[in-house]
């Protein structure tokens, strides 16, 4: 598929709606594959992550980060952080300027690559945390595994990432992005 940028993050946004909205009453609070984290906890990230990048990505103020990201309609926030984040990466250069921040300098479409792998993963936590499918689109899955494959080794995994867990290399390319991102797949 050669999908521009800003689609495939369109793409990748659409296909963790479902799972977002899937979510029952009594599952935001369970656990996750992400240590320590509950089912909200992991939503809250996926929202405060596109606001942190939207807010980088355009200059603005970063949210405040002690201010509940989801308030009563998880779903909503979820939508609006990912309206706000493709506007943001559709911005004229901003995938071709480097963005200096804490993590190092990179370009928008690097960020944008991060960005994909990310919320790719995540599909996987919230959908084994809620027991429903994830049909994310296997060519970005694949193009995430492969970035991340690229971009981390065995030696260089800052603190976010755990080491890469086992899986067998038949495997689904979202399970095996999973292990490589360091949670337990199995069967």
């Amino acid at each position: 598929m050669t999908d521009l940028p800003v689609e495939q993050l369109t793409r990748a946004l659409a296909a963790v709606d479902p799972l977002v909205a899937g979510v029952e009453d009594g599952q935001w609070s369970a656990p996750t594959p992400c240590a320590e984290w509950t089912v909200r906890d992991l939503v809250a990230h996926l929202v405060v992550t596109n606001r942190m990048m939207t807010a980088f990505l355009t200059g603005q103020a970063p949210p405040d980060r002690s201010a509940d990201p989801l308030g009563g309609d998880p779903l909503g926030a979820y939508r609006e952080s990912g309206t706000a984040l493709r506007a943001a990466f559709a911005l004229p250069g901003v995938l071709e300027r480097t963005h200096e921040g804490a993590l190092g300098a990179a370009t928008g479409a690097v960020r944008l690559r991060w960005r994909l792998a990310d919320l790719l993963t995540h599909a996987w936590d919230l959908s084994r945390a809620t027991g429903r499918p994830a049909e994310m689109p296997q060519d970005l899955v694949e193009q995430a595994l492969a970035f991340v494959g690229d971009a981390l080794s065995d030696e260089a995994r800052p603190g976010r990432f755990a080491p890469a867990q086992p899986v067998a290399d038949d495997a689904p390319a979202l399970d095996r992005l999973a292990a490589f991102a360091g949670r337990s797949v199995r069967p």
